[in-house]
């Protein structure tokens, strides 16, 4: 098990440095397979599903989870497939918070 797991999303603040791509590198291990950084800016992973209705699902089980991590990804559904990209809004970049989200996520 990922220690991202057992860890919580915490705010951050602006002036907050996003990770540099050594440090995304780390994380991005600690994740399941599938999971793409885009430009040391994002990450992002499309899950695949066998009809509109799990697609639909999943994507409210990820809304659920977004609230209670107070760190919400940006999500693209369409038939049998979800998109999730994460990122730090704050800071426009990646940081901890985004792999302890994409670590929760693919527990779902």
């Amino acid at each position: 098990m990922s220690d991202l797991l057992v860890k919580k999303c915490i705010p951050c603040s602006i002036g907050t440095d996003p990770l540099n791509a050594d440090e995304i590198e780390v994380f991005i291990k600690e994740l399941k397979d599938g999971w793409k950084a885009i430009d040391n800016h994002h990450i992002e992973k499309t899950y695949k599903f066998k009809d509109f209705r799990q697609a639909l699902d999943f994507t409210n089980k990820v809304g659920e989870l977004s609230e209670s991590e107070g760190h919400h990804p940006n999500i693209h559904l369409s038939w049998g497939r979800v998109q999730i990209k994460i990122w730090t809004h704050k800071i426009d970049g990646l940081h901890e918070n985004d792999f302890i989200l994409a670590a929760k996520i693919d527990e779902l």
